[in-house]
């Protein structure tokens, strides 16, 4: 997916190609002599002028190549000539299947005993919260929800609530030397088209490569799953990744290893022995005596053992998770070897909600429709944080930084999936598994927990920022009283040591005896704090009052205030009636260009050009429309209740 320009040689062919988005120059010269050279730079090789009979760049996806045995040269269009004639490919393509209208249909309802559904759904660990903020927008608007950015809860690691095995894995991003994608505009080069079955030796050039099913999103509807099946028949292996709950005093790890070993067995035996093309991995066995494994856990497991041995992909792995309910997961999935997924449970619960008359008009299919349609955007915009474009490239990738989760555990189970701090390893997990397994069938169940991973609640998840704190910090701004606000801190300060929420709490400073350094010898306070920065924090993102007071506290000590991507108010380039000034010393301009003008740049000490997003690096800036008072508006040159939506790659770097 690049960038990458590649240049080959086999003894015979000489070959220079460029990615299939063209983002790196590869330029070549041709001399009267017969002499090619190919590079990123026109002037890289000195050829005299004079001698030069063509120039020219290779386009995204294109190459040039000489024959030496030939002396002759081929450009793109006389290279994809000769390799057409190769082959009957057009009689291959009729090979391939196209399994969008063969799954076309009503929707599969599998739990018609609302009980068992919330049973599922416990063991799951879904909350209220998640089905109200998560999932609801999803299947009623086809898009994710959209907050604030700030995410105070947490770690999973450090949570004292169980929380997915998802919430482990951070996803990875790209930044300039590989530019993220951006997938709202430049979504053309973007696709989730999924090939699966035996797909044998990939690099055979035969009718067996295009004897495949196409599938236009890895993303499967219960009823989509189930016509699958039914169009696969007997070139199906279902492997039920459940595991025993143990018995008192029995090791949980033990068990779940125990049932990731047999999982692995299972399928390497159906895709080696049965020659099996699909293998299903389930939780759906689920029940009062057995616990479903974290299906991350299980796919990646069984995708690396399978690399290992050789098989992968002489199989597609589809993927049944009773957990999986937002693109992360779906993501998590994927990239972790999935082919397909069904979030089964998911979709079960739109169900339920469309019958309990929780989604207006929506039918269930338009309902299930709307969802896929969301985790699809969602994974849109995952792949695209690394500059990845098909769906083919994430797959088995890893794009992921484990945190939290033991060493050992991603060495045997995630092997190259980068864990710093290490954590927890198999026992956790089973016994986060078996604690879920056991509140699900608790007699007295009778609602799905409130949550509070996103909102503060009593019972629910800790927060950083909780109302006794908040109402502290407020009271010290309200009185001015610096003791008040010394309380707040000494407040904050233990409780992070106490009950961690990030990885900096837990640092502690090394206090050693050393000889101190004269006070002469070190540089005044006005020299220190001149190198002072704020971080980049828009008008928007930061109310008025806010972003003014920073410009006025950093000016006043000599240090520097950043503007943002918001633009900023003129009547802040003069100087306040008592002497203050509310500019900020350092202009931002971002991949959004908000609010710069001619004027703007000239009122600054320093200009900032951010060439990715850095608040979700990857991902660009949303401002949703709601916020976009007048005031914003104004400065930024935008409409009033209009979204506003910063690229995630500044697009001046391909310049």
């Amino acid at each position: 997916d690049g960038p990458a320009a590649l240049a080959m040689f086999d003894g015979r062919w000489a070959v220079a190609g460029l990615d299939r988005n063209g983002l790196r120059p590869l330029r070549y010269a041709r001399t009267e002599d017969g002499l090619l050279a190919v590079g990123s730079e026109t002037g890289m090789c000195p050829l005299d002028d004079r001698r030069i009979v063509e120039r020219g760049r290779i386009g995204a996806g294109q190459m040039v190549a000489i024959d030496t045995q030939a002396g002759e040269i081929f450009h793109h269009d006389e290279l994809v000539d000769e390799l057409a004639k190769a082959h009957p490919y057009r009689e291959w393509l009729d090979n391939v299947i196209d399994l969008d209208r063969k799954l076309e249909g009503p929707e599969t309802i599998l739990f018609s005993d609302r009980r068992e559904l919330l049973q599922r759904q416990t063991a799951a660990g879904f909350s209220m919260e998640d089905l109200e903020l998560l999932l609801q927008p999803m299947m009623e608007d086809g898009k994710e929800a959209i907050g604030s950015m700030g995410d105070d809860a947490p770690l999973a690691v450090l949570s004292e609530q169980n929380r997915p095995l998802s919430h482990y894995f951070r996803q990875n991003f790209s930044q300039v030397t590989n530019p993220p994608i951006d997938p709202l505009r430049e979504g053309r080069v973007m696709t989730l088209t999924t090939r699966f079955k035996n797909l044998g030796n990939i690099l055979a050039q035969d009718e067996t490569q295009s004897r495949v099913y196409v599938l236009s999103s890895p993303i499967l509807t219960n009823g989509m799953y189930t016509r699958m099946m039914r169009e696969m028949r007997d070139d199906v292996a279902r492997i039920d990744c459940t595991f025993p709950a143990p018995e008192p005093g029995e090791d949980s790890g033990a068990t779940l290893r125990k049932a990731l070993v047999r999982i692995q067995a299972e399928a390497e035996q159906a895709v080696s022995f049965y020659k099996r093309s699909h293998v299903v991995l389930t939780d759906r066995q689920q029940g009062p005596d057995r616990i479903g494994c974290p299906m991350i856990l299980a796919v990646s497991a069984v995708h690396s053992h399978l690399v290992a041995k050789g098989l992968r992909t002489y199989c597609s792995l589809t993927v049944r998770a009773s957990e999986c309910l937002d693109p992360h997961y779906a993501a998590v999935l994927i990239g972790c070897g999935a082919t397909t997924v069904n979030p089964y449970l998911a979709l079960e619960t739109i169900a339920d909600r469309v019958a309990r008359g929780l989604a207006g008009k929506l039918t269930v299919e338009e309902a299930a429709a709307n969802y896929r349609a969301a985790l699809e955007a969602g994974l849109l915009k995952i792949i695209s944080k690394m500059g990845i474009s098909v769906i083919s490239s994430y797959r088995g990738g890893l794009n992921f930084e484990a945190i939290g989760l033991s060493r050992a555990l991603v060495d045997e189970f995630f092997p190259g999936l980068t864990s710093r701090i290490s954590g927890i390893g198999l026992s956790g997990l089973a016994l986060e598994a078996s604690d879920q397994h056991s509140k699900a069938h608790d007699e007295t169940l009778t609602a799905l927990p409130i949550g509070g991973q996103y909102r503060y609640r009593a019972r629910g998840e800790r927060h950083a920022l909780e109302a006794d704190s908040i109402h502290q910090l407020q009271h010290a701004c309200d009185t001015g009283d610096y003791k008040t606000y010394r309380k707040y801190s000494e407040f904050i300060r233990e409780r992070r040591l106490d009950q961690p929420i990030q990885l900096r709490d837990l640092l502690e400073v090394r206090e050693e005896k050393l000889n101190p350094t004269p006070i002469a010898e070190v540089e005044s306070v006005n020299d220190i704090r001149k190198r002072f920065l704020t971080p980049g924090m828009s008008m928007g993102a930061l109310s008025p009052e806010a972003h003014g007071a920073l410009n006025i506290a950093m000016n006043r000590i000599g240090a520097r205030s950043v503007s943002g991507e918001g633009g900023e108010d003129p009547e802040r380039y003069k100087p306040l009636p008592n002497g203050d000034d509310a500019n900020s010393a350092v202009k931002q301009i971002a991949s959004g260009r908000f609010g710069v003008t001619a004027e703007y740049l000239n009122q600054c000490r320093e200009i900032e050009i951010k060439v990715a997003q850095g608040a979700k690096p990857g991902e660009g800036g949303q401002l949703p429309g709601f916020k976009v008072t007048e005031l914003i508006a104004r400065l930024r040159h935008a409409t009033p209740g209009v979204m506003l939506i910063s690229p995630p790659p500044h697009h001046d770097i391909y310049s």
